[in-house]
């Protein structure tokens, strides 16, 4: 699973990385958790890209209580699109969701030891995403995602059995748009990033608290 990610890369990069422009600040995180907000780029009206906040933790449209989003912040790419929770999101309501590496626990004994991985070059990459629309029965709106896991590559399978979809930039068109519900175009996007490209290193156990979100989170173990 994905469980906690960072967003530390400058505003510009972003940017230039998924070509559109992103008003307001956007500090960084270094401990982003379930439940809060997160940054995301989806098609907006006339194919063009918007960049919004979306609740991390998919609410289905049909849901009745918003709680069940706790249990819906990921979702599993081989079968996302026969699951009634992500189905019409799979289909119809993919975004990318920036990030800059991400946290996986490894069972190493009695306490679980967390691992940051990210790209060796240190940019920022987009995690597959899928998002939806839910309104309660007193009129409150909600737009929530969930991020798509696949088995993992060597480097992230020697820490955990799941990873999160990663998608590349030239593939950013095709995954986005609305118009392509043929989900079987887009398998070859569903598989683990190249395991040479990434590197692993473990941090402190500063980062099991989500309320902790600052540099100290990334900083190799033992420094």
């Amino acid at each position: 699973m994905c469980g906690r990610f960072t967003l530390i890369a400058p505003k510009s990069m972003l940017e230039e990385l998924f070509s559109l422009t992103i008003m307001g600040e956007l500090p960084p995180r270094f401990n982003i958790a379930p439940s809060q907000p997160v940054a995301a780029v989806r098609a907006a009206t006339g194919g063009a890209r918007e960049f919004t906040l979306l609740r991390w933790g998919l609410i289905p449209s049909w849901a009745k209580d918003p709680a069940i989003g706790a249990r819906m912040i990921n979702a599993r790419s081989e079968t996302a699109a026969e699951k009634p929770s992500f189905r019409a999101a799979m289909k119809r309501r993919r975004c990318l969701i920036p990030a800059s590496g991400f946290y996986e626990w490894a069972n190493t004994g009695a306490a679980k030891q967390p691992f940051l991985i990210r790209m060796k070059d240190r940019r920022p990459f987009a995690l597959a995403g899928i998002w939806e629309g839910w309104c309660g029965e007193d009129g409150s709106e909600l737009e929530t995602c969930a991020i798509l896991t696949t088995s993992p590559n060597e480097r992230v399978g020697e820490i955990h059995p799941r990873m999160p979809v990663i998608i590349a930039p030239g593939d950013y068109g095709a995954w986005l748009d609305p118009a392509n519900e043929k989900l079987r175009t887009l398998d070859r996007l569903l598989c683990p990033y190249p395991a040479g490209e990434m590197e692993a290193h473990p941090v402190s156990r500063h980062v099991n608290d989500p309320g902790n979100d600052d540099p100290a989170c990334i900083e190799p173990a033992g420094d």
